[in-house]
């Protein structure tokens, strides 16, 4: 089964939870904590690739690498956010062709105009309705696989208002979107609502420090929700954690009492499956030593 139809699968059995990576390490080390899909955040990735704030700046071509990486890396789907996907509706195509070629299970594309900014911040700037529109159905057509999941993610909740985010929610359903991403509402009872007035698959997004409330995957669940994403949590634990690491490190000069945070050297090997490549060398070795003898 591939991962696109292992992923509707799974958004036909249940809730989808994907936690935010933004490397191939971090999408292993999910892996193995048993979840069955992961979110390739926009900001995850802009961040610790370039040490550049989200705000449209990575290159289609470097997202579609970085994507071959970590579907290539783990045996569960990869979820990629592709942003305001590169240009118009002909961008679409190519970035949708690519991410799929390079192992995206479903992709993400939003309504906001460039350079877009965190969905989480002020002074967002929408294209129209009818442009994103033209966009999904760029997007629906270009796809080589059917069971390649469009994911719209709309905006407007905070630049339009929230009737305004169901409209154009509604709209993009209506293009071909498999699945709708309301961007940054309100409260608990906007998630509610968002669910019971837009019949369609839902997904939300349990960023920390933002508009939304942190509401449970069991709340979501109840709501009616089909994904929820956590895009950003790994990586904002992961650097509190290593400033605290050096900070410690400045002022004492050793590591020492760092090592009871640190995950071991065969921790990491074992994830790396670092055991499998020498085996092969190994084996490699074996055979030309053989080839040799005879």
């Amino acid at each position: 089964m591939t991962q696109t139809a292992r992923l509707r699968k799974r958004l036909n059995d249940g809730l989808v939870v994907a936690p935010g990576v933004f490397n191939a390490v971090t999408a292993r080390l999910a892996e193995r904590c048993g979840f069955h899909a992961v979110y390739l955040s926009g900001a995850g990735l802009t961040n610790a690739m370039t040490g550049l704030p989200d705000i449209g700046l990575l290159t289609m071509t470097e997202l579609a690498q970085q994507t071959a990486y970590i579907a290539s890396a783990i045996g569960i789907p990869l979820i990629v956010d592709a942003d305001t996907s590169f240009g118009g509706p002909l961008s679409v195509a190519r970035t949708v062709r690519e991410l799929e070629r390079a192992g995206a299970a479903a992709i993400q594309i939003e309504d906001q105009q460039d350079p877009k900014r965190c969905g989480h911040l002020a002074g967002k700037r929408l294209i129209s309705s009818r442009a994103m529109v033209q966009k999904i159905a760029a997007a629906v057509q270009a796809r080589k696989s059917p069971d390649l999941i469009i994911i719209a993610r709309t905006d407007a909740r905070g630049v339009e208002g929230f009737k305004a985010a169901m409209d154009r929610a509604r709209r993009y359903r209506d293009a071909g979107a498999d699945i709708l991403f309301p961007e940054a509402l309100e409260s608990a009872s906007e998630f509610s609502r968002f669910a019971d007035r837009v019949p369609a698959p839902l997904m939300a997004n349990m960023t920390e420090f933002g508009k939304s409330p942190y509401l449970s995957v069991g709340e979501f669940d109840r709501m009616g929700y089909r994904m929820v994403i956590f895009p950003m949590t790994i990586f904002r634990v992961m650097m509190k954690s290593a400033r605290a690491a050096l900070l410690e490190l400045r002022r004492s000069g050793t590591q020492r009492r760092l090592l009871g945070r640190m995950q071991t050297r065969k921790a990491l090997y074992d994830l790396l499956d670092y055991g499998y490549y020498e085996a092969l060398e190994a084996q490699t070795l074996n055979t030309r030593s053989r080839r040799r003898r005879s």
